[in-house]
């Protein structure tokens, strides 16, 4: 058995199939097969079931699929420490993260970042938070920077920064003649929301319920992302409640204006999250420690 059977067990399991797997690899598919098969007979018990057509993890497969998955992720550290002290070696940091911040915060955070390590190659992945989580789960990306709820307890999780949510709407809403609002009247206009899996939006409705607000919204639009959000508010579709870091410029310039809520202020924490790891990436760790300072 090599690192290969091993990388090979865990692409069939993460595809679903020999024949994908070996077309991902390069390889035919009974070499594959031949993998499996020694793998199998290592550890003398049956790793799938074929059900339906399909494969199937067995219970000793199971077992074994987080073992193996480790290992090929130990592994591959391991080369890219070593060529980490190889001359002429730029390594790259995979980044993911969450909307907003990869948005509006994340491009100055690196560029500060990138003129003190010129030598670090950046890869980034912008999508919303579960999708954020889920690559960080599954190895794709070193570091993960989010604004949503993060419920996985092997997670490690640590804040980096707080950020204020505020209620928009378009210039010419009779709100722009009042220093402030109640909460209550939020119930009586249209409420314009990113996609129901959106971390930012799961942390707003969790507000809103606390004020007993939420239930009572009737008219309401799901939009695709901030920038529609904040077109469809500055159209005058509806108000709605965002980052401050999306909306500066809009507000400075008079195109959305902010409506003050009477007596309420709404924060949330940015998070910056990492797999809890033997053999930590040396550049996941300078990068970390510079988002936390």
């Amino acid at each position: 058995m090599n690192i290969n059977t091993l990388k090979a067990f865990c692409l069939v399991v993460e595809v679903g199939s020999i024949s994908q797997a070996a077309k991902l690899s390069y390889v035919s598919q009974p070499a594959v097969t031949k993998q499996i098969h020694q793998l199998e007979s290592t550890y003398e018990v049956l790793l799938f079931d074929r059900k339906d057509g399909r494969l199937v993890l067995t219970e000793s497969g199971k077992v074994l699929y987080p073992y193996a998955k480790t290992i090929v992720e130990d592994f591959r550290r391991s080369q890219e420490a070593v060529l980490d002290n190889s001359k002429g070696y730029h390594e790259t940091l995979t980044v993911g993260a969450s909307l907003t911040i990869g948005e509006y915060l994340l491009p100055g955070l690196l560029g500060q970042y990138n003129r003190n390590h010129p030598d670090i190659n950046f890869s980034l992945m912008v999508e919303n938070t579960p999708r954020v989580l889920e690559a960080l789960v599954e190895g794709v990306i070193d570091v993960a920077l989010v604004e949503g709820i993060v419920k996985d307890k092997k997670l490690l999780v640590e804040n980096m920064a707080d950020d204020e949510l505020i209620l928009i709407h378009a210039p010419d809403h009779p709100w722009k003649q009042r220093n402030e609002i109640d909460i209550e009247e939020i119930a009586h206009e249209r409420m314009l929301w990113r996609e129901p899996t959106s971390g930012t939006r799961l942390i707003i409705e969790d507000f809103l319920r606390q004020y007993g607000v939420f239930d009572k919204i009737n008219q309401y639009m799901d939009l695709g992302s901030t920038q529609s959000i904040k077109s469809a508010v500055e159209a005058g579709l509806g108000i709605s409640i965002v980052s401050r870091l999306t909306v500066a410029r809009e507000i400075n310039q008079g195109v959305l204006c902010e409506a003050k809520i009477k007596g309420i202020s709404f924060k949330r924490d940015l998070w910056l999250v990492r797999k809890q790891q033997r053999f930590s990436k040396k550049s996941a760790q300078a990068f970390a420690e510079f988002i936390l300072k």
